[in-house]
């Protein structure tokens, strides 16, 4: 099993957050969100591949949402086909702290099977998530300021 974890505290409320992670563009066009859920989440549904070609990936990853709580939590499990050659999942958690008007967002990748050692980045990884994490941070404590 790998992991990834990165946290960022941010002075804005949950919601703000949310629909900056809704919002923020990849350089596909595609929301973090959209990446994440193609759709409103549904919790069990299945998704198209998020993995284009593009990224090197060439799309043999089937998403399907597992929790989806507004403001609050998003878990998706990418699996490449046969359960346990490569299963990851990913997270968002949007957690109050002081008294509410703060947010602790939490992003986790969390990946299991025999294919973990040739296809979990871990370097790549921590770098997307840090830069994902600052920039949520930067615009949504901009909008919470406006």
């Amino acid at each position: 099993m790998n992991q990834i974890e990165r946290f960022e505290e941010i002075d804005a409320l949950p919601e703000v957050v949310w629909e900056v992670l809704a919002e923020l563009e990849d350089a596909a066009g595609r929301t973090a969100i959209e990446r994440s859920i193609n759709a409103i989440p549904v919790v069990g549904g299945r998704l198209r591949p998020e993995r284009s070609a593009t990224d090197g990936r060439n799309g043999f990853l089937e998403p399907e949402i597992l929790i989806a709580e507004e403001d609050r939590r998003l878990v998706r499990l990418d699996r490449a086909g046969v359960p346990f050659a490569f299963d990851s999942y990913h997270e968002f958690h949007l957690e109050p702290i002081d008294g509410g008007r703060r947010t602790r967002l939490l992003q986790r990748e969390t990946a299991r099977g025999a294919l973990v050692p040739l296809a979990f980045d871990e370097r790549r990884l921590e770098r997307e998530f840090e830069e994902r994490n600052r920039t949520i941070r930067e615009r949504a404590e901009s909008r919470a300021r406006a």
